[in-house]
């Protein structure tokens, strides 16, 4: 059977900050000069904004560029920051960091406590407004290539197809769709950005990428507790002085707060697991008085990009580019992204829409990364480029350098430090580590991964080839297991992962619940063999996050 083909001047696949900004910066160029440009924006969630996750505490800078009168238009920044606090945590005690000596990256007049979601629906809707064509419900699978290797567009996912490959009774094969140039904005970790890194070797003479999971929580509380706009962000408890982690509590309109914690995931513990220590967070004084009473409403987890400036790729190739996350565009000093995304978004379609206007097709888009080097975003950037490497020696340690580091020099110190190592290289044998024991969740104010998956809404058809992927069957009980004692097990924050037995406790095998997954992409980072790929199940699928 041969797929049906459409042709657009542009094909984006991600319908994030960074998809939807490029979208719409396309268009409105095209009306600028009367010229008529056709732009398709597939998204692999049933909806524009069904899997998007973020803290957020967003910086409106590159949105008011994007879109001046975002605010008269009705976009959904409604509770502008009124109090940062900062807390250095110890078990049962917290340490209040006086803004005064904070750095200037986490202060946050200004800005606004979000969803990005609901930010990202807003967007969609604008985007649509101008005449940009948007899929929801299709995935991008394929990279299509050219005879000349170029890149041509994508093909979504075949529907329908049955757990051994084979044809179900409704089967649809899927669409082709050809642009002249194709952006690719699928977020951290985008599974063709990855294979497209490899392609082209666009990590050529960068730093390796490192990451961070996020997990968050949507909690209504208690009306006497709220306080619209505050924003909480701590280090320390429950991370040990050596690995990175922090948690936030940001309180948004109608007396819901998100809370929520980042593991870095270069830790190296096998036994260490982001959701219990998430769980375990909640728990402490200055983060319990808040949510105590309250009604936890949504979950969800997706891992983030945290290496900056010194591992972003080569962001073109011939015929597309990477944006947003998909490349690594985000501020970890800042513990944000977005106007990273948006503006990152920007600059690709100036350059995109000049090349088009040219006649040029396929071409490398040169003008982009040219660009970015002349913005602030670079400005921006290149200031907290030493913040991780500080990090990653220690909480103590860190804190001070980079402080000296953005409080002393301005971001402007005369080194660069780098990372040498992948975060999944970085975890050490599970005999040569300390144990961690986990207290069980009361169902009140801690949880388990199972009831929190459902909160998220994930759903797959379970009769369809899975989409966590194993390079070598074996590898998971033969390395895995005998190793790290299956960290699979425990990085992953929706219980996808399980070592099976038999009856007499022998025979163990590892059982992929592909159905649990929230499409976080944590096991593609940080299995420590790299056997894990994760590739887009059907369209549709996932989760359905609202509000987050």
């Amino acid at each position: 059977m041969e797929r049906e083909a459409m042709e657009f001047d542009v094909v984006i696949v991600g319908g994030g900050p960074a998809g939807l900004a490029s979208a719409i910066r396309l268009k409105q160029q095209a009306a600028e000069k009367g010229t008529d440009l056709s732009v398709c924006l597939i998204e692999k969630g049933a909806e524009i904004g069904a899997h998007i996750l973020s803290g957020a505490v967003m910086d409106p800078r590159a949105l008011t560029e994007l879109l001046p009168n975002w605010k008269a238009d009705g976009a959904p920044l409604n509770a502008p920051v009124s109090e940062d606090r900062f807390f250095i945590l110890s078990e049962d005690g917290a340490t209040k960091i006086p803004n005064s000596l904070l750095p200037k990256c986490f202060h946050n007049e200004g800005n606004y406590v979000i969803s990005l979601g609901n930010v990202c629906r807003w967007l969609g809707e604008q985007a649509e407004a101008l005449g940009v064509e948007i899929y929801p419900g299709f995935a991008g699978s394929e990279v299509l290539f050219n005879e000349q290797g170029a890149v041509k567009g994508v093909a979504t996912g075949d529907m329908g197809r049955l757990h051994d490959g084979s044809e179900g009774p409704n089967f649809q094969l899927g669409m082709e769709l050809h642009g002249k140039y194709t952006f690719f904005a699928e977020g951290c970790r985008g599974h063709l950005g990855k294979q497209l890194q490899a392609q082209f070797n666009l990590n050529e003479g960068v730093d390796p990428q490192t990451y961070g999971i996020g997990l968050k929580e949507l909690w209504e509380i208690d009306p006497a507790k709220h306080q619209l706009g505050l924003v909480v962000h701590s280090g320390g408890w429950p991370m040990d002085s050596a690995t990175y982690g922090g948690g936030f509590l940001y309180h948004l309109e109608n007396n819901q707060v998100a809370v929520g914690f980042v593991v870095g995931l270069g830790y190296s513990n096998p036994h260490l697991a982001p959701f219990e220590e998430f769980q375990r967070f909640k728990t402490h004084p200055e983060i319990r008085k808040f949510l105590e009473g309250g009604k936890r409403i949504a979950y969800g987890a997706r891992a983030l990009t945290a290496g900056g400036i010194q591992s972003l790729p080569k962001l073109t190739f011939p015929g597309g580019v990477l944006v947003g996350d998909d490349a690594g565009f985000l501020n970890a000093a800042r513990i944000k992204g977005s106007h990273c995304a948006i503006k990152s978004g920007m600059l690709a379609a100036e350059a995109c829409f000049e090349a088009l206007a040219g006649e040029r097709q396929h071409d490398e888009l040169t003008a982009y990364p040219e660009a970015f080097k002349q913005s602030w975003l670079y400005d921006e950037l290149h200031q907290a480029r030493n913040f991780k490497p500080w990090m990653n020696k220690g909480l103590k340690l860190g804190s001070i350098m980079f402080g000296i580091d953005q409080l002393v020099f301005g971001g402007k110190a005369p080194w660069t430090l780098h990372n040498t190592t992948p975060d999944h290289a970085k975890l050490k044998l599970a005999a040569d580590c300390p144990p961690i024991s986990y207290p069980k969740p009361d169902g009140v104010l801690t949880f388990d991964r199972l009831s929190s998956v459902f909160l998220s809404s994930t759903n797959h058809e379970e009769d369809q080839p899975c989409h966590l992927q194993l390079k070598d069957a074996a590898v998971p009980i033969t390395v895995n297991l005998a190793q790290y004692d299956a960290p699979e097990q425990r990085f992953c924050p929706a219980g996808v992962y399980e070592i099976l037995r038999d009856e007499s406790g022998q025979n163990p095998r590892l059982q992929i619940n592909a159905q649990n997954c929230v499409h976080c992409k944590t096991c593609d980072i940080k299995d420590p063999t790299q056997n894990i790929n994760w590739v887009v199940p059907q369209g549709g699928e996932g989760p359905t996050y609202p509000n987050m």
